[in-house]
């Protein structure tokens, strides 16, 4: 008896080890490329940094300046404009349209392989794509304005427009990826709950927030989170589409943008572009926080 505890736990312990090797590289590459950074961040935003070396210790410094600096208060309130117009739009619409390609319909595949095609498409393509889209002069949303009698918008020139521009084109991007997840957790959901409700006399309207929306808020909050910190660290759509010389590129920044123009296009300032991507980083941490804080109060368990 003794022999075969010692067998299994033997067996245990080898697959174990196995098990361990396999995991290895994932947990090296997370602590080389990501973990290991972040330290080395927190360790910069203390420091006055030149092009190379570490630099010179000054504390809280970069910390203070930041509190008086007026573009990182204008790419602060750009961030939380962001993924307050941005999370909503992301999440509503991605719901809607996986209920709606839930159904059964004529050409059912033919709209989903369409609106696959933006989750597949890198952000480099899609913001230059918007940004000839968005042109003021030979864009195709100013050349339709006109013939329907509209003047032309500089769509991103305009300081007051930029930032609406920005984030519609992101929220659509991001739209396509968020409807498949819903639309895959809808599938999971069980039909007799739907069956139930059509005997009980429910109507469509009272089937789809009284069971399909309960049913689905695990999923709504998982995409709630992820569509947050996705939005919060935009920053590829600003920088492809909007020029860098007009003043419209300055009233754009996001939190992210301004840490790449201190950290790369002015390495002088790197410990100071450190010093942002920490607010960054408190930043989600603290939304997160809150987000779990809420769940609680929403999210159906089981």
């Amino acid at each position: 008896m003794k022999r075969d505890v010692y067998r299994v736990n033997r067996k245990d312990k080898q697959e174990m080890l196995v098990a361990y090797c396999c995991i290895l590289p994932m947990f090296l590459g997370l602590f080389i490329f990501y973990i290991l950074p972040f330290f080395e961040n927190v360790f910069f935003s203390f420091r006055k940094m030149g092009t190379f070396g570490n630099g010179v210790f000054i504390g809280l410094e970069n910390y203070r300046k930041l509190l008086q600096d007026e573009v990182f208060w204008i790419a602060f309130k750009n961030t939380i404009f962001y993924a307050i117009v941005g999370v909503p739009i992301v999440l509503f619409a991605s719901v809607f349209l996986a209920n709606l390609l839930n159904k059964e319909m004529r050409g059912r595949t033919v709209y989903r392989t369409l609106l696959y095609i933006p989750a597949i498409t890198i952000p480099a393509a899609i913001g230059i794509l918007w940004r000839w889209i968005l042109n003021y002069q030979y864009g195709v949303l100013n050349y339709l304005l006109e013939k329907i009698g509209l003047s032309r918008q500089a769509w991103l020139g305009d300081v007051n427009l930029v930032r609406w521009s920005i984030i519609l084109v992101c929220a659509w991007s991001m739209i396509s990826t968020y409807t498949i997840i819903m639309l895959a957790a809808l599938q999971g959901i069980n039909r007799e709950y739907y069956e139930a409700g059509k005997i009980d006399g429910a109507s469509n309207g009272q089937l789809f927030f009284h069971i399909t929306l309960p049913m689905l808020s695990p999923m709504i909050f998982f995409s709630f989170i992820m569509i947050t910190i996705g939005i919060l660290q935009i920053f590829d759509f600003i920088y492809l589409m909007v020029d860098r010389k007009s003043l419209a590129y300055q009233y754009s920044y996001s939190l992210v943008t301004y840490f790449y123009e201190c950290a790369f296009t002015k390495s002088s300032m790197r410990g100071y572009g450190a010093a942002i991507s920490v607010v960054l980083a408190l930043l989600i941490l603290f939304v997160t926080i809150i987000q779990m804080l809420v769940k609680k109060y929403w999210v159906k368990e089981g």
